[in-house]
């Protein structure tokens, strides 16, 4: 049809309108070969020409200049594919495109699927991501004041004397929810496709919770099975026996998901390894060794999942743990496997704040890389066209 451009051309306009979000993705080959991979031509500059909130098919019509009959089994495959999110709201549907991170990145292995060749954009994503880590995708993603993520603690290993608010407790965030999901590690299928496994022997299957709204897509899209709450519940017990860390939205308000992240396999864990140690929001807590009981068995240093715990030699013959406090997320991992009780936590100098909702954290993430200006001229003649 004479509206659509060639493959080649489309990826360029798309790429431009992904790296409207508050997370982009950085433009070299690897980036094409892979949105190549995930975006037929129609559905490239269907992307290319949403908005940047959600739409209705008439408001989608309008931007893309095709008819509803073509364009709604179209979005449909989107959705079906995770390029896009449905949102069905008092009697509409809405339509949002995916970023590229978190997002579609995520969905493409948060299935078994034979519609795409995953073992192929295993290798690319993997590599498209710690190319260049200072200035490429990990840069874009870990580079930000405001980081998208927050660790939670293991709140049965904070001290006595301390609390943890509902939205800093993994139970709590579970339990205040109003509909839940489960289903793949992103991070471990996708090493399954390069041919390895986690280190931890953690699981890939029913292991990645998502909550609220993007549960329900998930589970209507089949990127997840619902689940009770009890059953999210013991997932949490299930990651809490193989030492993984929980990660969730940077935001106080209605997380949308709880990541169970090992050390070997999860791209947020690497990103922390990497040198980014502010790239995942920190817990309220750090945890602290007491040398004097240490021996130096190492059982934490395979524990933690960002490596915050090296040894250290100390007066006597055997070295000691210590812990590099700026790498430290305070999640806790680490604390039940120290058989002499060396390790504990304790509360950090100042207690971090994440962001109330999820808009304010797109906000703040959107001010620090300057890219405010398209939201507010989309807000403008979003209210003018309601005007006139």
């Amino acid at each position: 049809m004479g509206h659509y451009i060639g493959s080649k051309k489309s990826i360029v306009p798309l790429i431009d309108r992904l790296n409207k979000y508050p997370v982009g993705l950085v433009d070299n080959e690897k980036l094409r070969e892979i949105l190549a991979l995930l975006f037929d031509e129609q559905e490239a500059f269907v992307a290319s020409r949403f908005p940047l909130e959600e739409a209705t098919v008439p408001e989608l019509v309008r931007c893309t200049k095709i008819a509803e009959t073509e364009l709604l089994p179209l979005l449909e495959r989107m959705a079906d594919k995770g390029l896009v999110m449905d949102i069905p709201y008092a009697g509409k549907t809405y339509y949002l495109l995916m970023p590229g991170l978190i997002g579609f990145f995520e969905f493409t292995f948060m299935k078994r699927r034979v519609d795409l060749p995953q073992a192929e954009l295993a290798r690319l994503m993997s590599e498209y991501m710690y190319e260049n880590p200072k200035t490429g995708q990990a840069s874009e993603f870990f580079g930000s004041k405001t980081s998208l993520t927050r660790a939670l603690v293991y709140e049965e290993q904070i001290p006595v004397s301390s609390e943890v608010t509902s939205y800093e407790d993994a139970r709590k965030i579970i339990e205040n929810a109003s509909f839940g999901a489960a289903g793949l590690c992103y991070c471990r299928h996708k090493k399954e496709h390069q041919d390895q496994s986690c280190a931890k022997g953690a699981p890939v299957e029913n292991i990645c919770i998502s909550l609220g709204s993007a549960a329900k897509f998930m589970a209507r899209r089949g990127f997840a099975e619902q689940k009770t709450k009890e059953e999210l519940l013991a997932i949490l017990s299930t990651a809490r026996e193989h030492n993984l860390t929980h990660i969730t939205d940077n935001i106080r308000q209605r997380p949308s998901f709880i990541c169970n992240c090992c050390s070997c396999c999860c791209e947020l864990m690497l990103g922390v390894q990497s040198g980014y140690h502010e790239g995942v929001g920190k817990t309220p807590f750090l945890a602290q060794i007491d040398q004097e009981r240490c021996n130096g068995c190492g059982l934490c240093f395979t524990a933690c999942n960002v490596k915050a715990i090296d040894a250290l030699v100390g007066g006597g013959v055997e070295p000691v743990a210590q812990i590099n406090t700026s790498a430290c997320l305070g999640c806790g991992a680490c604390v039940a496997v120290c058989k002499r009780k060396a390790l504990t936590l304790v509360e950090r100098p100042e207690r971090p704040l994440p962001p109330e909702k999820r808009k304010d954290m797109f906000k703040a993430i959107l001010k620090e890389k300057g890219r405010m200006k398209p939201y507010v001229m989309s807000g403008v003649k979003k209210m003018l066209r309601k005007i006139f």
